[in-house]
């Protein structure tokens, strides 16, 4: 991005909605073809970036807008509902600023909170292949005079194709879990674009390779004692997922109905003179609707759980906003599911689905929802109200 693209700054969380909700408009207008095509949205990112919307999370003292969480969730919602893939993309730009908020030294906040708010995009490089659990990191982090040298493999590096700085997971020789900033532009750093999932097809969610990558020191943030800890990083990281699901279920869900109302489809029961007259259809949208207004409703909520975590931080708060995001991610995750089923039901053969690019929200939406088990989350939250038992402190919960 260069000087001349000048960035937005947003104010306040109502100028965040109108803003979202008008790029929004653009970025479903070809939303099919980009998924159809695997054209990566490299121009739709550079507009994304200069909106000023990757900078609303950015605290109030540090020139941001510091919008509450349910904005911050609206937001990736409207964007997911546009466009399932672009509304991914940030997902770990903002979770990346959230670890920076709870453990970034005062010098780190002002200088890369400066740099989102100047246009720069986050990625990042935390998940890897072939480790014991999903938690476990093999990318070494090595002591090199003034800074480091990082080696290792990354995979579900969902964002760090588009960025200008790349948030890696680290472990240093003390065995201790770091973040690490790396420019994305370093020497031996690769990033390859692998990804090849059959939903969420233009995130960019390839691989990254660190081949002795120097880091500054100054660029490397405490990340595993986020979790040693009360602190909102993992609702805050599923918050934005529910989103995306959220958004997702609802691009489904006003697609089924215009579908179905302009399309005229051969089962319909003669005795009606149209699909809107089926009563096998309105059944279908009545319990669609009501369980994503439902959805809609445990997203606002979990939002205002977790604005309390942020401003009043203890195990308390935190598990308490754990959950709320939990029941939200779990209902959010079957209403995307169940909202691009109905519509694969309700418009017949698949021939027709691709024909209009229709079948990109089930296929969007069964791949976001295997990021990590939703059957988790409904253990957590049995365990939380049955046991009184707070949920684990981990980023996917």
């Amino acid at each position: 991005m260069t000087l001349s693209q000048r960035v937005a700054v947003i104010t306040s969380d109502e100028q965040a909605l109108i803003v979202a909700s008008d790029l929004a408009e653009d970025f479903k207008r070809d939303s099919a073809q980009r998924d159809r095509e695997r054209r990566l949205p490299h121009p739709e990112l550079e507009v994304f970036s200069r909106s000023g919307l990757w900078g609303i999370s950015v605290p109030k003292e540090y020139g941001g807008a510091g919008v509450s969480n349910v904005t911050l969730a609206k937001v990736i919602a409207l964007i997911a509902q546009a466009d399932g893939s672009l509304g991914q993309i940030p997902q770990n730009h903002f979770y990346a600023l959230e670890v920076l908020r709870v453990n970034g030294s005062e010098e780190q906040k002002q200088r890369l909170y400066a740099e989102v708010l100047s246009g720069q995009r986050f990625g990042n490089a935390l998940a890897e292949l072939g480790t014991k659990t999903a938690h476990d990191r093999t990318t070494r982090l090595t002591r090199d005079a003034d800074g480091y040298r990082i080696n290792g493999r990354k995979f579900y590096a969902t964002g760090a194709i588009y960025a200008q700085r790349i948030p890696t997971s680290v472990i240093d020789e003390n065995g201790v879990q770091q973040l690490a900033f790396v420019p994305r532009d370093s020497q031996g750093l690769t990033v390859i674009d692998d990804w090849s999932g059959f939903g969420q097809r233009t995130t960019g969610s390839g691989s990254v390779v660190f081949e002795d990558v120097f880091v500054a020191a100054q660029d490397v943030i405490p990340f595993q004692s986020a979790f040693e800890r009360p602190t909102p990083v993992g609702p805050l990281a599923q918050i934005l997922h529910a989103a995306i699901d959220t958004g997702i279920a609802r691009a489904a869900y006003e697609d089924a109905l215009h579908f179905v109302r302009t399309k005229t489809r051969p089962w319909i029961d003669a005795t009606h003179d149209s699909a809107s007259e089926d009563p096998l259809t309105l059944k279908s949208f009545g319990h669609l609707s009501i369980r994503l207004h439902a959805t809609e409703a445990l997203l606002e909520r979990a939002g205002e759980y977790l604005d309390k975590a942020q401003a009043e931080t203890n195990a308390n708060t935190v598990a308490a906003a754990s959950i709320a995001v939990a029941e939200a991610r779990a209902i959010s995750t079957e209403i995307s599911l169940a909202a691009g089923t109905t519509l694969f039901e309700l418009a017949g053969s698949q021939a027709t689905l691709r024909e209009h690019g229709l079948d990109r929200h089930w296929r969007n939406a069964r791949v976001h929802t295997l990021h990590d088990p939703v059957r988790w989350k409904y253990h957590a939250v049995g365990n939380y109200y049955l046991n009184d038992a707070n949920p684990p402190l981990r980023g996917t919960i």
